[in-house]
Formats: structure tokens, C-alpha cells, sequence
């Protein structure tokens, strides 16, 4: 059969040639064939005339539309749609204002290595240069924060290159990818025969890679000689769907492991492997430390938080962030899940793989982690008023089940939770990623509830992150997604309030960065959702479970200290 299949494969009837005629197909209907040989099944979109033939190809092709209230947010809910389910996000738009609202989603899906694709509206090609309505040079200025970005130039290619667009997203580490479409091109008709439209799973090859079989075998004989391993477990591991290679070598070889990003739940809380508080003591004192799937970026502190005695290992799916920052004793590119699995292969024939004697390594690192967690748990279990933020987090903690997917969007008081809060299966903890964007909960709520219906979806919000992106409650309230979201309100950017203080003094604390005391439980009322006010650290727990019993898009509204700031913001260098 060949890969290129006629525009008219699955609907015969519809495309067949009348009285002799051939049959005309827009482009709008030959994007959303391109959409669906990916295995896209929804789009997340706010309306706009350059776009709507679009639309009349998704309701032809069986794909929902998700229409929202700002475009940040459709393109966000493609990015999170994409991390969920391990399949390109689609968000569209249209012109000018359109496009520009999206730039922000796009970009956070650049940083945080995720695939989807934005698709813009354009005037159209015969007002080219002419001063069309919301014309603007969007591939020039999405160009530097994508894999890809082209304009469609004819009618017969919108599926070709959408299906290109596609191929771009998964070329070495996964990205976002943008098409503009001119309104002209969009609309116009063409003969089904002159259109190509690639047929779906033929039009790109996979990039699993195992990378060089001699690195391989290097680092099997580094662990093997370990006496002080350790590893870090990034987003990539989500990414590459390599949970189960990770665990298998763990426990096989014995190695404690740490996570970040969306590479957290791959071990469960109470895996003996699974590491959380001690992991600056282990990247001091391990003799080997293998970092997978994540770049030596300011969480890493650029690599220098990383012993310079040990041996370092770097895997990932992109060569140029391997030795990035800071050298490396091996570098692998690859996919996760096929370098761990034959890394654990390789040291399969070994006598002895060194399993055993780590077995002292993995309980010093255990009472490090003991010992944190004690000296913090009074302030877990704080009955202080205002709410203590730690008190929050352990209470969202101890709410949480294997079916919770965790989404966490703020500043200081997400930055509380990543010390706590702790998902219980893998691809369950969902952030901005290294951008750091606020506003990104709403949308990833909506994403992740229309991918994984039988999920239940928890949020915790600052308020500021909240209000960026929250009048959107209203569209998962319209399409009936519900999930328990939680504020801890400060009435604050709090975390910039403590740089401010640090920097300027307590007088000057407050400019810029104070909030209105909002009753955000009413607020989802008003829009048909279930809401409450906590002020009294005991009543967290019965309002979370009265919000998962009310099957509704939910805001309990949290009081926290404004007073009290999370460790990770007071240590960060750039209020230092």
C-alpha cells in the first residue's frame, strides 16, 4: 500500500467523484485529516474567523473541540494534553492577538520538552503585506521558542505539512511545533487528488535510540564497581514511558533513586529505592551519579550541586544538553527506558553486580531522609492560625490516591508542596517545568480530566498563579471536568514579596506584589462549581473530601500565613 494515502481513505461516500466531477476538499478538512492520522482527538481553541473551516473539519473527523476564554490556555491544555496522554497536543487560533495570546503555552511547552502543535490563523495570501486584519509576522516570532514553524502556502499542502509539523515535534527531545494557515489557503477548495495526506503511522519513524552499545557497557561497569551510586529520575522518564525500565534497574542493581519534573511517581512513596529529602546529601558524598532526562539547569544549580569527586553520567534524548553546563564522565543519547534496560541487561552476566554492598549506602541514605522528615513534621502537623503552608501540603498529601493526578501551579506554596507532596503512580505529578509560567493549573486540569476521565484530578494554586488563568473554572464547569482544586491564598506573590524584602527592606515589601482578599470558594460557586473558605487547619481534610463528593469543578479556598516562606525561595540566589 502506498504511504501516501488519497484524501478520501475512511469516507468513500463523501469524497466520491459526482457525475464525473471530482470531488473538492478544503483546507480546513485536510487539516483535520492530518489531525486525526496523529491520533489527535481533540483541539483546544478560542474561536476566530480565520479558523473556523478547521472546526468544520473536526466535526467531520470525529474530534471534540474544547473552545476556552483565552488562547494561553488552549495552547497550555495541548502541552498538558500531550503529557498525559504521551500524544501531540493541538491547540488553534486565530490572527494577530490570537496567536500572540498563545506564545506564553508555547513557550512553556519549548522549556519543558513537550509535544504539540499551534496552529494560527493568517490573512490571506492574496492581502499579502497589505495590512489584513491581525496580520503579523507569527513565524518570525515563533520561530525561536519552537522545533518548527512554517507557513502553509497552498491549499494542497495543509495536510503534508501539519504531518511535517508533527515529525518536527519528535526529533531528538520533543517539543512544539507552529503552523500559520492564510484564510484564502484555509478556505479554498481543491481536487481530492491533487491534496496529499499521509497515511497515519507512515509518515514518521520512531526515534527510540539505545544509544552507542560501548557506552552502554561502560556504564554497567561503573555501577557494577559502585559502592556509592545514586540516580536522578527527570521528566524524560515520564516522557520516553520508561517507568517500568527504571524501576527494574533500580531494584536490580540496588541504586537509591531521587525524581524531579514529571519523572515523580515512577517509584512509589513507599518503595525502598524512592528518595525525597536526602538527595543533596547523596549528590555530595555518592561516588557515581547518573542523571536521566534532565539538563543541568538552574534546578540543578548548572551542575555544581553535584560532588566534583563523583562520576558523572548523563542520559538524554537531546545530544546538546549532555555536557551542557558542566562536564560529564559519559554521555549517552537515547531514550530512557531502552538505555536503562540494557544497562540492567549488560550487568546481567556480572559474578557479582554490586547489589549487595550497597546495601549500607542505601541505609545511610535512609536515616538522612529520616531525619529530615522528623525535624519537619511539626510543621506538617502545625495547628497554627493563620495556616501554617506545610500544614496545607501534608493535608493534600494524606488526601491523595493512586488515582490523583497531581498538578501544581504557583510559587512559594507549590514550592512548600515539592517538598511534600508526593504522587503515588507515575505520569500523576504535572508542573510548569523550568520556565516557571503561573497560570498553567486551570488548563492542565482541563487536559488531564478530558484525557484521563477515570482520574481524579487535585490542584493547588497560589492565588496569583490562579487569577492569571482562572475565569477558565468556567469551561470545565461547561464541559462538566470536574476536579479538586485547593488555594493557598496569602493574598500575595509572596514569593517575590520575600525577594523584596531581602533586597529593599520590610518598608518596601509590599509594592507590586499585594493581592485583594479574595473569597475564591464563592468565586466557583458563582460559576456553578462547588467552593469553601478554611481557615482552621482541622477543617482542610473534610473540605477536601466534600469537594471530591460534590462530582463538581471545585475550589476550596485556603488561608494561609503570609508570613511564612518555603525553604526553596528563601535559597534562591537571585534574592541573595
Amino acid at each position: 500500500m502506498s504511504k501516501t494515502e488519497p484524501a478520501s481513505a475512511g469516507q468513500p461516500s463523501e469524497l466520491a467523484a459526482t457525475n464525473g466531477e471530482p470531488q473538492l476538499i478544503s483546507g480546513g478538512h485536510l487539516v483535520a485529516k492530518a489531525l486525526k492520522a496523529e491520533g489527535v482527538d481533540v483541539i483546544f481553541t478560542l474561536c476566530g474567523g480565520h479558523i473556523i473551516d478547521i472546526y468544520d473539519g473536526c466535526v467531520d473527523e470525529g474530534i471534540d473541540v474544547i473552545d476556552v476564554r483565552h488562547e494561553q490556555v488552549a495552547a497550555h491544555a495541548a502541552d498538558g494534553y500531550a503529557r498525559v496522554t504521551g500524544k501531540p497536543g493541538c491547540a488553534v487560533v486565530t490572527a494577530g492577538p490570537g496567536t500572540t495570546d498563545a506564545v506564553t503555552g508555547v513557550a512553556n511547552a519549548f522549556r519543558a520538552e513537550s509535544p504539540m502543535l499551534l496552529i494560527g490563523g493568517q490573512g490571506a495570501l492574496s492581502q499579502h503585506k497589505m495590512g489584513s486584519l491581525q496580520d503579523l509576522p507569527h513565524v518570525d516570532m515563533m520561530a525561536p521558542i519552537t522545533k518548527f514553524a512554517a507557513t502553509v502556502p497552498a491549499t494542497e499542502r495543509a495536510a503534508d505539512i501539519v504531518s511535517m509539523a508533527f515529525r518536527e515535534c519528535f526529533h531528538g527531545a520533543p517539543g512544539p511545533s507552529f503552523l500559520e494557515i492564510p484564510r484564502d489557503v484555509l478556505d479554498a477548495k481543491v481536487p481530492v487528488d491533487k491534496a496529499r495526506v499521509p497515511k497515519a503511522g507512515a509518515f514518521r519513524a520512531s526515534t527510540r535510540s539505545v544509544g552507542d552499545p560501548a557506552d552502554i557497557e561502560r556504564l554497567a561497569d561503573l555501577i557494577v564497581k559502585a559502592e556509592k551510586p545514586c540516580v536522578l529520575l527527570g521528566s524524560q522518564v515520564w516522557t520516553c514511558r520508561a517507568t517500568d525500565s527504571a524501576i527494574e534497574f533500580v531494584r536490580t542493581l540496588n541504586v537509591p533513586a531521587f525524581m524531579n519534573g514529571s519523572g515523580r511517581g515512577t517509584l512509589a512513596p513507599n518503595d525502598p529505592h524512592h528518595l525525597q529529602l536526602a538527595r543533596r546529601y547523596a549528590f555530595q558524598n555518592a561516588d557515581l551519579i547518573i542523571i536521566v532526562g534532565t539538563p543541568f539547569d538552574f534546578r540543578m544549580g548548572y551542575g555544581k550541586r553535584l560532588s566534583p569527586d563523583a562520576t558523572v553520567v548523563q542520559i538524554d534524548l537531546d545530544y546538546r544538553t549532555v555536557g551542557k553546563n558542566r562536564d560529564v564522565d559519559l554521555g549517552i543519547v537515547g531514550d530512557a527506558g531502552l538505555v536503562l534496560s540494557a544497562v540492567t541487561q549488560a550487568t546481567s552476566g556480572r559474578v557479582d553486580n554490586g547489589a549487595v554492598g550497597r546495601k549500607a549506602w542505601l541505609e545511610e541514605l535512609r536515616g538522612v531522609e529520616t531525619a529530615a522528615y522528623e525535624k519537619r513534621l511539626p510543621r506538617q502537623l502545625s495547628d497554627s492560625s493563620p495556616i501554617d503552608p506545610y500544614r496545607l501540603v501534608h493535608e493534600i498529601n494524606e488526601f491523595l490516591t493512586p488515582n490523583s493526578i497531581y498538578i501544581g501551579d504557583g510559587g512559594d506554596i507549590v514550592t512548600f508542596s515539592g517538598q511534600v507532596v508526593q504522587p503515588k503512580s507515575p505520569g500523576h505529578w504535572m508542573d510548569p517545568g523550568p520556565l516557571g509560567t503561573l497560570g498553567v493549573g486551570v488548563p492542565f486540569v482541563m487536559a488531564a480530566k478530558y484525557a484521563r476521565p477515570d482520574a481524579e484530578v487535585v490542584a493547588l494554586f497560589g492565588d496569583g498563579a490562579f487569577s492569571l488563568t482562572g475565569w477558565d473554572f468556567e469551561t470545565l464547569v461547561r464541559f462538566n471536568l470536574p476536579f479538586i482544586g485547593i488555594i493557598g491564598n496569602n493574598s500575595s506573590m509572596n514569593q517575590i514579596r520575600y525577594g523584596q524584602i531581602q533586597k529593599y527592606g520590610e518598608d518596601r515589601g509590599r509594592i507590586g506584589n499585594t493581592l485583594g482578599d479574595i473569597p475564591y470558594g464563592e468565586f466557583a460557586k458563582m460559576l456553578g462549581g462547588y467552593g469553601e473558605e478554611v481557615r482552621d487547619p482541622a477543617d482542610i481534610r473534610p473540605a477536601l473530601e466534600r469537594a471530591r463528593e460534590s462530582g463538581k469543578p471545585s475550589l476550596i479556598n485556603v488561608w494561609v500565613d503570609p508570613e511564612v516562606y518555603a525553604p526553596g525561595t528563601m535559597n534562591q540566589t537571585m534574592y541573595k
